[in-house]
């Protein structure tokens, strides 16, 4: 099938390359502009542009697609099917209804649930035991299009958003392979979505990784987990802001903040305790939190947050 890409991150490039592995033409790949990256602030492409390029795709970046430029653009591909993963865009109706076939999603969330930006960090910040992903038709609205194909996974009690985010990048890129395997054939399923079990995803931001010591100490666990890789939970030691990467949930019960046991650093919660694994002092390097205490001692009593 003649197809047209749309993603920008490391979750969809598993599906470009399915897509080009299972043999269908890909007249072109749509991304988000180059950004600047690291200290030097260099502009660095996208993870699916570079996958595009070493492939020999031709590659577009525009800066708006309702302006007409991409539309025209598109119109030159011809493209029967667009395939858009995590591209970080809306698309107008007139690119929506531009494909034979339409244009179709893979989205990180079993949905209704987890419309938005953010499906498998809230999958783990939530305690959800299972998460996956979903292929659908596009509709105008954020996530809202026909479901064509699900696929689900468990989430295992200390992962993280991180882990997840691969593990359903592979699921998504299956999912996808499959879904334009029935859409070719003529035998996708279409089944509309059920708004009143609609939930959003927003965005997470630096505000909501403080630790709140008064939860449960699987609230504060979960919270650690999904804000992993970013923004990165964090706390305070001795003033200074203390990140926190890996924790685990364990017996023990004291007050909200406070150290338990210095040898292991275990902190009580609202609701048991939970020992911190991996940490990162301010102005360091992450590292296991048992290297840490070597040369650093936590005394038990220790309050953390302040």
């Amino acid at each position: 099938m003649r197809i047209v890409f749309m993603g920008t991150p490391d979750f969809a490039v598993p599906c470009l390359a399915r897509l080009i592995a299972d043999g269908h033409e890909i007249a072109g790949v749509f991304t988000q502009p180059d950004k600047p990256k690291g200290r030097g602030y260099k502009l660095a492409p996208p993870p699916v542009k570079e996958l595009a390029l070493a492939n020999g795709l031709p590659v577009w970046q525009p800066e708006k697609l309702r302006d007409g430029t991409a539309l025209a653009v598109l119109r030159e591909l011809a493209p029967q099917l667009i395939a858009v993963v995590a591209y970080g865009r809306m698309l107008p109706k007139e690119i929506l209804d531009l494909p034979e076939y339409g244009c179709i999603n893979v989205h990180g969330s079993l949905l209704p649930k987890y419309r938005g930006a953010a499906p498998i960090q809230w999958s783990v910040l939530n305690g959800d035991l299972t998460a996956g992903v979903t292929t659908m038709y596009m509709a105008e609205g954020m996530d809202t299009g026909d479901m064509i194909l699900s696929r689900s996974v468990p989430v295992g009690e200390d992962e993280t958003s991180g882990e997840l985010f691969d593990r359903l990048a592979v699921l998504g890129a299956e999912a996808l392979s499959e879904t334009v395997r029935l859409i070719a054939g003529g035998n996708a399923p279409r089944t509309p979505q059920d708004d009143a079990q609609a939930s959003r995803a927003s965005m997470l931001t630096k505000e909501m990784a403080v630790i709140d010591w008064s939860k449960s100490a699987r609230e504060v666990h979960n919270l650690i987990r999904g804000m992993n890789p970013w923004p990165t939970a964090h706390t305070r030691l001795g003033g200074k802001v203390l990140k926190v990467h890996r924790s685990r949930v364990v017996e023990g019960a004291g007050e909200p903040g406070i150290v338990l046991d210095g040898k292991r650093l275990i902190v009580g919660c609202g609701e048991g305790a939970v020992e911190l694994v991996e940490i990162q002092p301010e102005g360091s390097r992450r590292m296991p939190a048992a290297d840490y205490l070597r040369g650093h001692p936590v005394e038990t009593g220790t309050r953390l947050g302040e």
